[in-house]
């Protein structure tokens, strides 16, 4: 057993250039595919109750909007697992606002936010 979980989000759509490297950038961050894949022009990608859906377009990487925030339990446990699968996220911090979290920039410019209230 993890001592870490994302406990949910609303579904959310991104716009995606490559489906490929973002189908597995989710997948390390413990989505798993439930329609579509690596090759698919659309995919829904969940964890739990959460669901990311990626829609392949043509658009420019690091939109500023591009964010999605996930509340997770044992985000610190979570922080450690990403680094160990490979991945950099920022340092986790605590929030003025009552959370503790960290973000990972994914392959297409979009913004996790993993935050665990304190």
């Amino acid at each position: 057993m993890t001592s870490w979980s994302i406990d949910h989000i609303s579904a959310v759509t991104l716009a995606v250039r490559e489906m490929a490297a973002s189908v597995v950038f989710y997948q390390t961050c413990g989505f798993e595919v439930s329609y579509g894949g690596p090759d698919a022009p659309f995919t829904t990608m969940r964890a739990g109750q959460s669901v990311i859906n990626l829609r392949q377009a043509p658009i420019p990487a690091g939109h500023a909007w591009d964010r999605v925030i996930l509340r997770v339990r044992g985000v610190d446990a979570f922080h450690g697992h990403l680094v160990e699968k490979g991945l950099t996220p920022t340092d986790v911090k605590d929030a003025g606002w009552g959370e503790r979290y960290f973000e990972l920039s994914g392959p297409q410019g979009v913004m996790m936010s993993f935050a665990e209230l304190l």
